[in-house]
């Protein structure tokens, strides 16, 4: 394994983190010449091949912070990737996102952590930032994607912003504080920030493509739930049209 830190250049594949193999399977499904890579990590597998003719490896990392956290700095160190995509599904946080829309992270913070006793902000680690930012080139550059493909798709819609992360299952009774102490947060997942943090640690460009499967704590009348195959197909259609695009 390469041990060096590992700064992105453009000659390097594009690495793509997702969490459950049933979110892998759909970009698995879109590689051409797929070859496994042997990952050093119990729980983690890895594909290499090409994305819509950009070099790529596909990741499954295992769930929650400390899985993401293992597979993505095995992969950054390993590969020495362009970029890094977490993709896969997610929790729809905000009131007006629907089952099926794509976030497209620009920033990251844990859900859960609580320093604010000591002055720190909610959801900031202490001697960490505020918020996990995402590169700016590539976030404008999954934006455009993320739109292509559901002008293309099905339309579920894409929305950018902030998401949170922890090792949690956010259900209603745990959205709604939730919500207070982010008002502007979208989603909800147990591995996005511990992969942005983990790229920005590595000097990696970081970027989310998730789309919401359930709805955390959806209002009267919303369709709460959508099958983990077809939140997959959004997420890795939206991943291919980016890679198409590098």
């Amino acid at each position: 394994m390469t041990t060096s830190s590992a700064p992105s250049g453009d000659a390097g594949p594009l690495v793509v983190l997702a969490a459950m193999p049933e979110e892998a399977a759909a970009l698995l499904a879109r590689l051409t010449g797929p070859q496994p890579v042997p990952v050093p990590l119990a729980g983690a597998t890895a594909e290499s091949g090409h994305l819509s003719g950009t070099q790529t490896v596909v990741v499954t990392t295992g769930i929650g912070i400390a899985a993401a956290t293992a597979a993505a700095t095995w992969a950054i160190l390993e590969h020495r990737p362009r970029a890094v995509v977490a993709a896969g599904s997610c929790g729809g946080l905000a009131a007006d996102v629907e089952v099926g829309t794509l976030i497209v992270g620009d920033s990251f913070t844990w859900s859960l952590a609580d320093a604010t006793a000591f002055g720190y902000a909610p959801g900031q680690v202490p001697g960490g930032p505020e918020r996990h930012r995402a590169d700016p080139s590539w976030v404008e550059r999954a934006e455009r994607a993320a739109r292509n493909a559901d002008t293309a798709g099905a339309g579920h819609g894409v929305r950018r912003g902030l998401m949170l992360s922890g090792d949690a299952f956010v259900t209603a009774s745990i959205a709604g504080p939730m919500r207070e102490r982010f008002p502007g947060a979208l989603s909800a997942d147990m591995e996005t920030t511990a992969c942005a943090r983990t790229a920005e640690a590595l000097g990696t460009p970081f970027v989310a493509m998730r789309a919401v499967s359930d709805l955390c704590g959806p209002a009267a009348g919303q369709q709460f739930h959508l099958e983990i195959d077809l939140v997959a197909e959004i997420s890795a259609r939206a991943v291919a049209e980016l890679a198409g695009g590098l």
